[in-house]
C-alpha cells in the first residue's frame, strides 16, 4: 500500500543563500547543500527544501506527497482529472512528478530511493 501522505514542502528561492540565512536566523533551522541551487532544511518539522533552479523552481510553495507507487499514482492523477505538469524525473534521493489538481493547485508526488 502506498504511503500517500504529505512529507515535504519545497519553497521557491530567488537566492538560496538568503533563505538559508533567513530561516536559520529566525527559526534555528540547519541546512544541507545539494549544489548551488538546492538546499534541504532540517528542524522545520516537515522535511523541507529551497529550490533556486531557474528551470525547476515552482511559482509558489510546493507540497509533496510521498508514495511507494509513483507510476500508479501518476495514472490515477490523470484519471481523476488532474494534469501532469512535469513527468516523472530523477533527482538526488528519488523520483518525482508535478501535477495540478482540478482547482489548479500545483503539487508533487515523490518516491524516495530504497
Amino acid at each position: 500500500m502506498a504511503k500517500n501522505q504529505f512529507s515535504y514542502i519545497e519553497l521557491p528561492a530567488t537566492d538560496v543563500a538568503v533563505l538559508k540565512s533567513f530561516y536559520g536566523n529566525v527559526f534555528g533551522w540547519t541546512h544541507q547543500d545539494w549544489g548551488p541551487d538546492y538546499v534541504t532544511a532540517h528542524g522545520s518539522g516537515l522535511e523541507a527544501g529551497y529550490n533556486g533552479s531557474d528551470e525547476g523552481r515552482s511559482k509558489s510553495p510546493l507540497a509533496m506527497i510521498e508514495t511507494d507507487a509513483i507510476e500508479a499514482v501518476a495514472e490515477q492523477v490523470e484519471a481523476a482529472g488532474g494534469a501532469i505538469t512535469q513527468p516523472i524525473f530523477q533527482y538526488p534521493g528519488g523520483r518525482r512528478f508535478h501535477f495540478t489538481d482540478p482547482s489548479g493547485n500545483e503539487l508533487a508526488v515523490m518516491q524516495p530511493d530504497k
